[in-house]
C-alpha cells in the first residue's frame, strides 16, 4: 500500500448517525491545524454544521475530542476549518445532502467517477423512503484508485472497492502514532458486507468479495474500520470472523448483507 512520508498525529474523529437509515457521517480533524474533512455528509446537514462551526445543537454520537469550545482551547486545537467533503459512494443516504454542505463550506467535493450516474438518482431513491433531498451535487474532483488524497493537513489513501456500487471507495487515514482509520462506507460491516442487489448500482458479490480480499485484508490487522452503518470493527477481526468474506467463509454467493 502507498504511504506518505508523514501521517496525522492523534486525529480528532467524530461520527454522527444521520437520516432515516442512520448512516454514519464521520468528521476528521487534524488537532495541529484544525483542518477538517467531512466524510459521507449525506443527512442532517444543519446538525453537522451547527456542531462543526460552534459545538451547537445535537452533537456527535461518538467523539474522541473536545465537546465544547473551552475544551478545544484548553487542548490547543485551532478553530476548525472544513477543507473538503469526501464520499465513499453515492447512495442517497451518504450523498443526498452534500449540496447543503457545499452551500455552507466553499470547498471541493470528492467522489469516484464510476458513481456519477448513481449520484443523479439521489432524489428518486430518497422518494422511495418518503422524503426529499436537494437536486444532486456534481463532484468537483474524482477520487483515483491508489492515490494519496492530501486535503489540508490530512492524507487519505484511496482504495477503490467496487461491488456494493461501481465507484465505492474506502478511505485510509494514515496515522503516525496509532492504528490507521479506514472509512469503508458500505463495503464492509461488522460481521457483514454491503448489499449487492440494489437497483441501478452495479452491485456484484463476487466483485465485492474480490475488492475486500485484495484491498482491505492486506491492511494492518489493528486498522480501525468505520462502516457506513452499525458498530466499529477492525480489519483483523473481520478477516478472521466475517461470515461473508472472512477466512472461514464459504464460497456461496450472497445478494445482501445486513445493512443498506
Amino acid at each position: 500500500m502507498l504511504s506518505p512520508t508523514m501521517g496525522v498525529s492523534k486525529p480528532w474523529v467524530e461520527y454522527f448517525f444521520v437520516g432515516v437509515l442512520q448512516m454514519r457521517c464521520s468528521i476528521v480533524t487534524d488537532r495541529a491545524t484544525g483542518d477538517t474533512v467531512i466524510i459521507d455528509g449525506g443527512g442532517e446537514p444543519e446538525r453537522l454544521i451547527d456542531w462543526v462551526d460552534g459545538f451547537g445543537g445535537n452533537g456527535p454520537d461518538w467523539s474522541n475530542g473536545p465537546r465544547t469550545d473551552n475544551e478545544r482551547i484548553q487542548q490547543n486545537i485551532p478553530t476548525r476549518k472544513v477543507v473538503a467533503l469526501v464520499n465513499t459512494h453515492a447512495h442517497f443516504d451518504h450523498s443526498g445532502h452534500i449540496p447543503d454542505l457545499l452551500n455552507r463550506y466553499d470547498v471541493q467535493w470528492y467522489l469516484h467517477p464510476d458513481d456519477t450516474y448513481l449520484q443523479t438518482l439521489a432524489p428518486s431513491s430518497a422518494q422511495r423512503y418518503g422524503f426529499e433531498v436537494p437536486e444532486p451535487a456534481v463532484a468537483d474532483v474524482d477520487l483515483v484508485a491508489g492515490e494519496i488524497l492530501d486535503v489540508g493537513a490530512l492524507a487519505f489513501e484511496i482504495l477503490h472497492t467496487p461491488g456494493h456500487t461501481l465507484g465505492g471507495c474506502c478511505l485510509r487515514l494514515i496515522v503516525d502514532d496509532g492504528p490507521d482509520h479506514l472509512f469503508v462506507g458500505d463495503t464492509l460491516f461488522a460481521g457483514s458486507v454491503g448489499r449487492t442487489d440494489l437497483p441501478d448500482t452495479g452491485g456484484d458479490f463476487t466483485v465485492l468479495a474480490q475488492s475486500i480480499h485484495t484491498q482491505l485484508w492486506p491492511l494492518a490487522p489493528d486498522t480501525i474500520v468505520y462502516p457506513g452503518h452499525g458498530p466499529l470493527t477492525t480489519i483483523g477481526h473481520e478477516k478472521q470472523t466475517n461470515p461473508f468474506v472472512g477466512d472461514d467463509a464459504g464460497a456461496g454467493i450472497y445478494s445482501r448483507g445486513r445493512y443498506a
